[in-house]
C-alpha cells in the first residue's frame, strides 16, 4: 500500500528538516518499520528509503540540510526499497538459493546478484536493521500442508462448527498428545563471561506423555500417561470417556488426523456418546491450528529448567505444570488470540 504525501518538506527550515530526517531515522532504528514511519510523519515511503540509506553510508551529517560531498551510496534509496520487498516476501528457495532461511550471507549474495553491489556481511547487518528487520526464530511449516485446505478450514469449516455449536450448545475443545523427556533442557543462566556454566542433570532417559484439551474460555483438561500415547486408541478413548464425565453439554473436539484418533474403538466409542461428543478433523499437517498445541510449549519450557533425578520427579513436576496451568483461564483462552489460533477465539 502506498503512503501519501500530505506534507510538503520543501516548505520547511533546514533546521526543521534536519530535525524530521534525523526523528524519522531514529524511529526506525528503534524498531518501527518504515513504511508506519512514513505514514506518521505523511511522507512518502521512497523519502524514508532515500534518508536511511544516506544515514547508513554517511551517519548524521548525511541528514544534514544541505548537500553531502563524497561519493553517492552503492544501493540507492530505490533498490532499498525493493530490496526490503524481497526479503520480507519472498524466501531463498525462490532466488535459487540452496537455504531457506534469510541468512546475512544470503543476503549479500542477493544484494550483489541483483545489484551488482558488493557489500561485507557486517554492512548488510547494519542496513537489515536501517531497513526495520531483526534475526527471528521462524515458525516451520510442513511442506506437504495444503494452503487451500488451510483456508478452507479457517473460512469456511471451521465458522460451521461454531455455528452448530452454538445452535446445540456444544462446547468446543481441541485436544493433542505430547510426551517429555528427562533430556529435555532449555533456557539460559546469567554466568561470568567466558565461562560457560556447566548443570549437572540425570544421564537417565526416561520419559512421561501427556493428552489434554482446551477451548477458548480457557477450560483444560489432562491426563497424563506412562506408556505410548501417539500409537495408541486405547489411552485415547480413556481421555474421550473422562473429558466428558461431568460435563453437562455436549463436547466438539478438534483434533488431528491422526490414526489413533479414527481408530474403530474410538470411533464406536463416539457413535455409542454421539449425543455428548463429537470429532472434527483439522487440515493435515497443519498443527499451527490447534491452541492445544501451546499447552505442550508452556509446560515444556518451565520442566526444561528444572534439574529433575528420577521418573517419578519428572512426574510430579509435569503434574504441577499442567495443575498450574489448569488455574490459568486467562492464560489458555490467551492460546486461541495466537495469529495462527486467532480464528478460533470466538
Amino acid at each position: 500500500m502506498r503512503c501519501k504525501k500530505t506534507i510538503d518538506a520543501r516548505s520547511y527550515s533546514h533546521e526543521m528538516l534536519e530535525k524530521l530526517r534525523t526523528d524519522a531515522v531514529k524511529r526506525v532504528e528503534s524498531g518501527e518499520s518504515p513504511e508506519a514511519v512514513a505514514e506518521g510523519l505523511g511522507i512518502n515511503r521512497r523519502t524514508i528509503y532515500r534518508w536511511l540509506s544516506a544515514y547508513h553510508y554517511g551517519g548524521e551529517s548525511a541528514l544534514q540540510a544541505k548537500p553531502i560531498p563524497g561519493a553517492p551510496p552503492k544501493i540507492d534509496a530505490k533498490q532499498m526499497a525493493r530490496l526490503s520487498r524481497m526479503i520480507r516476501d519472498k524466501t531463498p528457495l525462490q532466488f535459487k538459493f540452496e537455504y531457506a532461511l534469510w541468512t546475512l550471507a544470503l543476503i549479500r549474495d542477493l544484494i550483489k546478484k541483483q545489484f551488482g553491489v558488493k557489500l561485507s556481511e557486517v554492512s548488510v547487518g547494519r542496513l537489515m536493521k536501517r531497513l526495520g528487520f531483526t534475526p527471528q526464530r521462524p515458525l516451520y511449516r510442513a511442506w506437504q500442508q495444503n494452503p487451500e485446505l488451510v483456508q478452507s478450514w479457517q473460512d469456511t469449516e471451521y465458522p460451521k462448527i461454531a455455528k452448530r455449536a452454538k445452535k446445540e450448545g456444544a462446547l468446543i475443545f481441541f485436544a493433542d498428545e505430547a510426551g517429555i523427556r528427562s533430556d529435555n533442557h532449555a533456557g539460559t543462566t546469567w554466568a561470568p563471561k567466558g565461562q560457560t556454566p556447566v548443570v549437572k542433570a540425570t544421564g537417565a532417559r526416561f520419559g512421561l506423555n501427556m493428552v489434554s484439551a482446551v477451548n477458548a474460555q480457557g477450560h483444560f483438561r489432562f491426563m497424563t500417561v506412562e506408556g505410548t500415547v501417539n500409537a495408541n486408541a486405547t489411552v485415547f478413548r480413556e481421555f474421550l470417556k473422562r473429558l466428558i464425565t461431568g460435563m453437562d453439554r455436549k463436547i466438539f473436539l478438534v483434533v488431528d488426523g491422526h490414526p489413533a484418533h479414527k481408530a474403530k474403538l474410538v470411533r464406536q466409542f463416539v457413535a455409542d456418546h454421539s449425543d455428548r461428543i463429537e470429532l472434527f478433523f483439522l487440515p493435515p499437517y497443519s498443527p499451527e491450528l490447534n491452541p492445544d498445541e501451546l499447552v505442550w510449549g508452556n509446560v515444556k519450557t518451565r520442566i526444561a529448567k528444572m534439574a529433575v533425578q528420577t521418573k517419578d520427579e519428572l512426574k510430579a513436576a509435569v503434574h504441577a505444570s499442567l495443575c498450574r496451568l489448569q488455574k490459568m483461564p486467562d492464560l489458555v483462552a490467551s492460546f486461541f488470540r495466537t495469529p495462527t489460533c486467532r480464528y478460533a477465539s470466538a
